[in-house]
Order: structure tokens, then sequence, then C-alpha cells
């Protein structure tokens, strides 16, 4: 029973360590903060409520049962975490924004308290591992603490779903943030399953009935995967984002090495600097970038306009979009500029010359696409002009 708990714990301990990164880099955003305090507090009570971590703490301070309002008391503050992480996502005046972070913590906080003058005014003699919940159900004040650590979790699970149903719609075209909202919905949707499953056992002992397995065997599991799809709504947008950027860059890259090599015979202003093996992607792009458009800027005063619009008037009598020819025609000019500069064959500046209009990207992924454009250069341009 408790090797669940602890494996969810770590699994959530992972998503933290995924966070932490950011949670350190992150200096003073309160939004980072309180996605790793969510976390943080998410792995505490997973930890916590493990059967075998219950008995240790009533045994190292020897107070019975009083491993149970530590676990309320991280639920507790789980739950205040989530409030104010979404109302911090939400966003709003910043006057709303504090009235709402205070309304949690003064409410939150309240209940916190009162757990403990319950627990402290309760009689708690019998030391209950698994079943503190049902079995102390009908105790004068270990039922008020039972009680209103379920409606505090209840209400925050209420609260923060109705944020999240409200905010669905408004992020329907971010994808990773619709997915970590439908996430997050789902959690919580699960974790009022839970407050329900042990209401009932609850009411029922009140009944003089006995449903206890609802909270002992049915309410750990729906706890367990509620955390981990909570843990996942909160890490996805930011991995997923992470992710697809990253995707975005390393196909850049790719796509840019046609034009690149086309260019390397052209000197730049400044040197490169070297890059190591290790060097990340995103800084490799960036270097590109720079090399590329130092290079075209270095090839302009060479692009001939009249040869330019002749072979954009070519591509034309082939079929070819206006769009299309004029992208051809110019990577052919670069590619043919490119050669002739890199062997001196044009000197000084001749100008004005051609002005490009297709992005970088663009004439790469061309130059991909068709690698014998000079070839074709030169069988349609009259020998000696310069289409460059």
């Amino acid at each position: 029973m408790s090797s669940s708990f602890w494996v969810i714990a770590a699994v959530l301990g992972v998503g933290l360590a995924y966070k932490l990164p950011a949670f350190l880099r992150g200096g003073r955003n309160p939004l980072a903060r309180q996605v790793a305090g969510l976390l943080l507090a998410a792995c505490a009570v997973f930890f916590f409520a493990a059967p075998t971590t219950i008995a240790r703490v009533n045994d190292i301070t020897g107070v019975p049962n009083v491993a149970g309002p530590v676990v309320y008391t991280l639920l507790t503050g789980f739950c205040a975490s989530c409030l104010l992480l979404i109302v911090k996502w939400r966003g709003g005046t910043p006057a709303s924004v504090r009235r709402a972070t205070w309304l949690v913590h003064g409410s939150y906080g309240t209940v916190i308290v009162l757990l403990w003058v319950f627990f402290a005014l309760g009689e708690h003699q019998v030391e209950r591992t698994r079943d503190l919940d049902t079995y102390y159900a009908t105790t004068p004040w270990m039922r008020e603490m039972i009680l209103l650590y379920l409606l505090g979790h209840t209400v925050a699970v209420l609260v923060t779903s109705a944020l999240l149903w409200s905010w669905e719609s408004r992020v329907r075209g971010r994808r990773w943030l619709h997915l970590g909202v439908v996430l997050l919905s789902v959690g919580y949707a699960l974790n009022l399953v839970f407050d329900g499953v042990k209401l009932v056992a609850v009411v029922a002992r009140w009944g003089g009935h006995d449903l206890d397995w609802l909270s002992t065997t049915a309410a750990p599991p729906v706890a367990g995967v509620a955390g981990l799809v909570i843990a996942l709504g909160f890490i996805l947008p930011h991995a997923g984002e992470h992710a697809s950027h990253q995707l975005a860059d390393r196909r850049e890259y790719r796509d840019l090495r046609p034009l690149a090599d086309a260019l390397c015979g052209v000197r730049s202003a400044a040197s490169p600097v070297p890059m190591g093996r290790f060097t990340r992607r995103g800084v490799r792009l960036t270097q590109r970038r720079t090399a590329i458009r130092d290079a075209l800027r270095q090839l302009e005063p060479h692009l001939d306009p009249t040869v330019l619009e002749s072979a954009v008037r070519g591509h034309l009598a082939d079929g070819k979009t206006t769009e299309e020819a004029r992208v051809l025609a110019e990577a052919e000019a670069v590619v043919a500029a490119a050669a002739l500069v890199a062997v001196g064959r044009t000197t000084g500046r001749a100008a004005p010359g051609a002005a490009l209009t297709s992005t970088p990207l663009t004439l790469s992924r061309i130059l991909r696409r068709h690698p014998d454009l000079d070839a074709a250069r030169r069988n349609r341009t009259p020998e000696g002009r310069v289409a460059s």
C-alpha cells in the first residue's frame, strides 16, 4: 500500500526536478515559485499519506495519529497553492489579483489553524494508519477536523474547476496551454470524485453504516491518478512549448543549410565564433542566421535587376506562379553571385543592385528542392551576363 504512494510521490518529484531549473532561473518570478511550491506540496502529500510514513511520524512524535493533521495540513496547502497558481495564470488588475491572493491566504491559513485546534481538542488515542477518517468520523472534534479538511478541499476543487472551465474556451488556439488546462480540469474532476467518495464513507458512519472501503480502497487510487494528471497539467504547457521551440529551431537550422553551403565562399565582415560540439541549437541557429544575412548583404550590390526580371519572366513562361518565379529567380541569382564572388570575378560595388524580396529560409528551401538552379540559370541567360 505504501509503495504506491511513494511511487506517485517519486513521479511528482521528477516533475519538480524538471521545473526546478526554471524556478532557480526565475529569481523573483512568482509564477515559477508557485509551480515549484505546488509540486513540492503534492510530493509531500503523497509521501506523508503512505501508511508506513504515517506510523513513523506517530512513533517519532509520540503523539497518536498526529500524522493525520500533518497530511491534512499539507493537502490544504496544496489546495491553496493550486488556487494561487490559477489566480496568477488568469491575471487581471493588480488590485483584483492581490485581493484574491489575500483571500486564499487568509481562508486556507484559517483552515490549517482550525485543523490543529480540533485535533488538540479531540480524543485520538487509538492509532489508525489507513482509516482515520472513518474510524473517528463520529468522535467529537475529530469529526469536525475530518469534515473541515474535506470541505476545504472540496471548495478549492470546485472553485479551481470553475475557473479552469471558464478559461478553457479562451485558450483553445494555444495548443500546449489548452492541453494543460484540459488535463487540469480532468485532474480536478477526479479530485471531486475523491472528495465525494470520502464524504459518503464519513456520512455513512454518522448513520451507523459501514462503507469504509470507499475511503480506504476506492479513494487512494483516485487521488493518485488525480495528482499525476494535475502535475502533467502544470508541466506540459512549459515542456511542450519548449519542445516545440527546440523542434522548430532544429528544423530551421536544417532547412537553412543549403543556403549556408551556397554562401560559404562569401567572406563575412566578422569571423564566425567557433562552435563546440555541445553548443546549444539555438546558438548555432543564431550564428547561421547572422552569417547568411551578412553574406546576402554583401551580394546584393552584384544582383543585376534586369537579369533577375528576365529570369522571373522565364519561370513564368515555364508555368510557375508569380511567387514561385520570383523565389526561383532570386535563388538562382544568389547562387551565381556567391560563386563569382568566391573566385573574385566581381570587384567593387555595382550600384544599385536588386533587392531580395524572399526570406533566407524560403531561398534555402528552394535550393534544397532545386539543387541544379545554377545550371538552369546558365542555360537561360546569355554568356557573360551576371544575373547576380
